[in-house]
């Protein structure tokens, strides 16, 4: 202790010791902070192969953000030493808790698993799988904020895990099938070990048990984990489901990532009542008050008394076989089947050369004959046959195409499903590895959604959003019709027709009704100055908009000529009125009607644009115009008024 690594961080005290590093209490002299600083073993460190992908996928981890992600500050080496500088959380792991406590009620094991998912998901969605998810490396702080650590085998998503000498990397009881036969991993072997860990925590110890890696691996592969109900009395049938969906052997049968399961998590939970989140677990052991603390889902509002304060009790060491069992370390992948071969026939005796030649050949004929006759049966019985591909709870574009890759035609049908995601499938008809010919259909069953589904409440939720959550449920947004709302702000929902809780199928359409705002008079501005009919208009809670074109009125130049909607008429506050500017009016030529007919003079005035007005001398009156009040020639407002006088007859 006291040793300073790479001339910066001062050890203080160590704090744990796994199968690939030592972890240790240190302090950053330059920052002055106190920090977490793990230390490969000297036996890896010699691995110039390793130490590149340790540094290389440090760099990856540091990139993550989130709350319930052990931060990484940096990363270095120092002659022998390859370290990687961390977020200290003060506090105690999963592990243990799990020892002191023995099980854990469900509430308490969701609130932990919850912030697991969603830190996991977090690494998912950079691509980002995590490869060694176990309870030695979840973090619970004094504050109750639960943290992801060790990310030190991270790889990207969908990457091979087995190294050169045929062994992979990890913590026995927690690798999914897939890893010790394939080693391959994706974000589902992350969702694998979270199953592994939800039972644990559920049940106080693990689904796969032996005194050797080499059983446990073979239970991986070949088991089924058990129900936890069958341990716990009375527990959740959803804490069941959960357990089967992300421990199955089959990963295509998990859910994708992380992010998925997370949802499944938290909607199984929603089902739950308070007595079933409080179901006490016969492994369950009674700790003192006084030694226990909180731990909390992300935001830290959730809170279950399940952690051992710093200073409280001592918790037991494991013993030699358990700490083997719980470190991650490079295992064996078992070797594959040998292919059976043909012992070699023994060289003939130099006496009788050709007779034993002869039945030399007449036996090589027959095995001959045998492989073709053999071959022809295999053709006839399976070659000609594939296994259907595990396409369940899949994404239907996703498992349309997986099953064609397998040169398999697909049909699909629809059907009501309260457990699979709308949109996802739900059943395949043949089934799951069931043989079918390689020219062969298969009947995909894709997911509608529950049979009857309940109308949302959407008022005052903007329309877009409205018709996502509508079509989120399985709903059609339907037709829409405004109308105007003090309570309900433009553009949002007023009501839906069938009404908020009601119940429907599927595929129902649902009539909105949209807030046209609150319902204001709109003020006249024809006549007004510009300015002034946009400051009208706009004290009057309404957006103002101006024709392209001005046009002649009898309104003055530059002042408004028109306006729609018109005086008077109610519209929604922050509706657009419509301005037209005034150029003023139309000058037009008044032609010479004196002397002519009286009807055929206002014709011709009238269809210029002008209104006529008529006078009748006192005595006589006759049919002809005598004068008129603007000279021929001169010019005249369109729209004003000619007087015309007619002769009398005196």
């Amino acid at each position: 202790m006291g040793q300073l690594l790479d001339g910066r961080y001062r050890v203080l005290a160590r704090i744990a010791a796994g199968g690939m590093a030592t972890v240790y209490r240190a302090m950053d002299t330059r920052l002055d902070r106190v920090l977490a600083l793990k230390v490969m073993h000297p036996t890896l460190a010699t691995d110039g192969a390793f130490v590149d992908r340790f540094i290389r996928e440090a760099k990856s981890v540091a990139r993550l953000s989130h709350p319930n992600v052990v931060g990484v500050f940096d990363q270095g080496t120092d002659g022998t030493y390859v370290y990687l500088a961390m977020e200290y959380v003060a506090g105690c792991t999963l592990r243990d808790v799990l020892r002191e406590r023995g099980a854990l009620q469900p509430r308490a094991a969701l609130d932990i698993l919850e912030p697991i998912l969603a830190a996991l998901g977090a690494a998912h969605r950079a691509g980002l799988v995590h490869r060694d998810m176990k309870p030695e490396n979840v973090l619970i702080g004094d504050d109750g904020r639960v943290k992801v650590a060790d990310f030190g085998l991270v790889r990207a998503v969908d990457t091979n895990t087995t190294a050169s000498t045929g062994s992979v990397l990890g913590t026995v009881s927690y690798l999914a099938p897939e890893q010790m036969e394939h080693g391959t991993a994706d974000a589902r072997v992350d969702v694998y070990a979270c199953g592994v860990v939800l039972y644990e925590m559920l049940t106080g110890g693990k689904p796969h048990t032996g005194g050797s890696a080499a059983q446990i691996l073979y239970q991986h592969l070949h088991e089924d984990v058990r129900p936890p109900s069958g341990l716990v009395p009375g527990l959740a049938p959803q804490l069941d489901e959960l357990v089967a969906l992300a421990a199955a052997r089959d990963p295509q049968q998990r859910p994708q990532d992380a992010v998925a399961m997370l949802s499944r998590v938290r909607a199984a939970r929603s089902e739950l009542s308070d007595e079933q989140l409080d179901v006490v677990p016969p492994q369950a052991k009674e700790v003192p008050a006084a030694v226990l603390g909180s731990a909390g889902a992300e935001d830290g509002s959730e809170r279950t008394d399940v952690i051992p304060r710093p200073g409280g009790i001592q918790l037991p060491l494991p013993g030699a076989d358990e700490a083997e069992l719980n470190r991650t370390s490079r295992l064996e992948v078992p070797p594959a089947e040998q292919t059976t071969r043909l012992r070699p026939v023994p060289a003939a005796a130099p006496r009788g050369g050709l007779l034993q030649r002869r039945r030399l050949a007449t036996v090589i004929a027959a095995v001959l004959l045998l492989l073709g006759v053999g071959t022809g049966v295999w053709y006839i019985n399976s070659g000609q046959f594939t296994t259907v591909p595990a396409v369940l709870d899949m994404p239907q574009a996703k498992a349309e195409k997986t099953l064609r890759d397998a040169g398999l035609g697909v049909r699909v049908v629809r059907g009501f499903s309260s457990n699979v995601e709308r949109g996802h499938v739900m059943k395949t008809d043949p089934a799951n590895g069931k043989r079918i010919r390689g020219t062969g259909t298969v009947t995909l069953t894709v997911s509608r959604g529950p049979d009857i589904v309940t109308i949302p409440d959407l008022s005052g939720t903007p329309l877009a959003d409205a018709k996502r959550k509508l079509r989120d449920l399985g709903l059609v947004p339907g037709i829409e019709t405004r109308d105007f709302s003090n309570e309900v702000a433009k553009g949002s929902v007023i009501s839906t027709d069938p009404a908020a809780g009601s119940k429907r199928r599927p595929d129902t359409a649902v009539a909105l009704t949209i807030s046209r705002g609150a319902k204001v008079v709109v003020p006249g501005v024809v006549g007004y100055e510009r300015a002034d009919a946009v400051t009208e208009l706009r004290d009057a809670g309404f957006e103002v908009r101006f024709a392209d074109q001005p046009v002649f009125s009898a309104q003055d130049k530059g002042t408004i000529a028109r306006q729609s909607p018109g005086e008077g008429e109610t519209r929604g506050e922050g509706d657009t009125i419509t301005l037209t500017l005034s150029k003023g009016p139309e000058m037009i030529t008044v032609p010479d009607v004196t002397g002519e007919n009286v009807e055929d003079a206002k014709k011709e005035l009238t269809d210029l644009g002008f209104a006529v007005e008529v006078k009748k001398p006192f005595l006589f009156p006759q049919d002809t115009v005598d004068t008129q009040s603007v000279d021929s020639g001169e010019k005249a407002p369109k729209g004003s008024t000619i007087t015309i006088k007619l002769k009398g007859a005196l």
